[in-house]
């Protein structure tokens, strides 16, 4: 039988409409992709805006706090996660009712989930298929994704790249499953989202450790290897990524030259080359990303010499500089972030 994407159906067993989020692939007569309950609800009926999470840091800190990404003003404490790595990914996963940080120093390969309705401690989701520093992630309602990553940190930083693609089921808790796997090996990547699209742009990459230009997409609600979809304005490191469902934003981090204030954007359902979009309010690299609502993305933390508690805000749909939005409950730097109303949803 043929399913068409955009099929609905209702499900017996679990008493929701469901739709069929197709992909680019299919087998056979069969339309890839997957079926996705409908959700009837916003951030705002979840949290009363989009709420932005931001989680763990160089400190080291297990500290997880918030901000109401429609508003600006200093972030609250949240909780803390349930390892104390000292480095966590930069970009997370979450569905409307759920967030997660996964990976982290020592090469760890924890999940942790937590709800973004309320606050407190994180919770043990599961186990990455292959522990590692920065793995970013992307996420749709249903599926989280995470790519790429460091897989042996220590003395020798510049070691042990890993292309690394694997996946969960963000609404039941338990272990990844591969995915595929990312154009090249790398880590400090940035990441952004649409519903059915994950993008991975810069990085550090091996086997040398060089910055990277490299961009490349998954289809979200599918398995296979990452394809092309351009080139970054410059080859950077430490870069990390928001979006809303239409463009990708990115803070670049940094590049051969050193730290730089530059930020670069997508549009996330076309392929080629990322466009100068404006700067942050200073040269920041090793932010976290993926803290976004409809209309603003947010950059949390991060190095520009030391660690910093700034966070910086853009309107994702025109371009310009950065604006300033408050200040971590901590300085810090490699720390993750997430939210509930970012592109993927």
């Amino acid at each position: 039988m043929t399913i068409k994407p955009g099929a609905f159906r209702f499900n017996t067993d679990s008493m929701k409409l469901e739709i069929f989020r197709g992909g680019d692939v299919g087998i056979g007569t069969l339309a890839a992709g997957q079926w996705e309950e409908i959700v009837a609800t916003s951030p705002d009926v979840q949290t009363g805006g989009t709420r932005g999470v931001f989680g763990g840091g160089n400190t080291p800190a297990p500290t997880m706090d918030y901000v109401n990404v429609d508003t600006t003003g200093n972030a609250i404490d949240f909780g803390d996660l349930t390892y104390n790595s000292g480095f966590i990914s930069k970009g997370g996963a979450a569905s409307r009712v759920r967030g997660l940080f996964q990976g982290g120093r020592s090469a760890i390969n924890n999940i942790d989930g937590f709800t973004f309705a309320s606050t407190g401690s994180a919770f043990d989701f599961g186990n990455l298929t292959q522990g590692r520093e920065d793995p970013s992630g992307v996420s749709n309602s249903t599926r989280g994704v995470f790519m790429a990553g460091g897989q042996h940190p220590g003395s020798s930083p510049l070691t042990g790249f890993v292309d690394t693609i694997d996946y969960v089921t963000i609404a039941s808790a338990g272990d990844a499953v591969d995915f595929g796997n990312a154009t090249e090996a790398r880590r400090h990547q940035g990441t952004c989202c649409s519903q059915t699209r994950g993008v991975c742009a810069a990085g550090y990459k091996g086997p040398s450790g060089s910055p990277s230009n490299v961009i490349d997409f998954i289809t979200i609600s599918t398995l296979g290897d990452a394809a092309d979809f351009g080139d970054a304005t410059d080859a950077y490191y430490g870069t990390s990524g928001s979006s809303n469902s239409i463009r990708g934003v990115f803070s670049a981090g940094k590049n051969p030259s050193g730290n730089v204030n530059t930020i670069f954007y997508i549009t996330i359902a076309t392929l080629g080359n990322a466009l100068d979009f404006g700067d942050l309010n200073s040269s920041t690299q090793y932010a976290a990303g993926d803290v976004a609502s409809p209309t603003r993305a947010c950059f949390g933390g991060g190095s520009d010499g030391s660690s910093t508690v700034t966070i910086d805000y853009v309107q994702i749909m025109s371009t310009g500089d950065a604006i300033d939005f408050g200040d971590l409950t901590l300085a810090r730097q490699h720390l993750g972030g997430t939210s509930n109303g970012h592109g993927g949803l």
